[in-house]
């Protein structure tokens, strides 16, 4: 697959994921430091984890300084115009949810493009959309979104599964692309509309364990 299209792809993720950490700085009233600080961290978090975890040297933004340069005019943008924005905290939950979805897919992607099995593909999907989200919650002290109640990995799974399945069997990487990262989606936004959740664990004290 073209590696600078895998790159292009890669900015959009780093945008959306970047949007979601201003928007978690403004709920903690940051300074405007702190606001280019978590777009950064949470825009190149889960795609360092990636290129690390596959051995990509160097990892994608070293040498190319558009995905942190991006990250730093988000949360300037954010800054400014987040006072003005209402329900911000569902707007953040619902761009997390286009970043997953797409970032899922481009993890796949990265790591099919660099030898890896299938299996590997799809776990690498998952790791590339969730833990920016992760980082990013953990830093902000928001309850982490492996704990929230309704799916969120799950969807990354289908996501990327769908797309390794589909690329597979010869579908090539737009359509393939658009099935997953929609299907993912899907089950995310399903999630937030519907409270859709997989079955809990319970205690011998019935106390109910939130599902991944």
């Amino acid at each position: 697959m073209d590696a600078a299209l895998l790159y292009s792809l890669d900015l959009i993720g780093v945008f959306v994921f970047a949007v979601t950490g201003a928007l978690a700085a403004s709920r903690r009233q940051l300074d405007l430091v702190g606001f280019v600080f978590l777009a950064a961290m949470t825009g190149v978090g889960g795609g360092t984890i990636r290129d690390v975890i596959l051995g990509a040297t160097p990892v994608f933004w070293i040498t190319q300084p558009a995905p942190v340069v991006l990250c730093a005019l988000t949360g300037v943008i954010v800054f400014f115009l987040a006072p003005f924005v209402e329900y911000r905290y569902r707007l953040l939950l619902w761009a997390d949810a286009i970043g997953i979805a797409g970032y899922c897919v481009m993890g796949a992607a990265r790591a099919l493009n660099a030898g890896a099995s299938p299996f590997g593909a799809v776990v690498m999907g998952v790791v590339t959309a969730t833990f920016g989200g992760i980082i990013r919650d953990i830093v902000t002290g928001e309850p982490s979104v492996l704990l929230r109640r309704e799916i969120y990995v799950t969807a990354t799974v289908v996501g990327a599964a769908l797309f390794v399945l589909a690329s597979h069997f010869g579908l090539p990487f737009w359509p393939a692309a658009f099935l997953g990262a929609i299907c993912a989606f899907i089950v995310r936004a399903g999630a937030l509309i519907f409270g859709w959740t997989l079955p809990t664990y319970r205690s011998r004290a019935g106390r109910a364990f939130p599902p991944r």
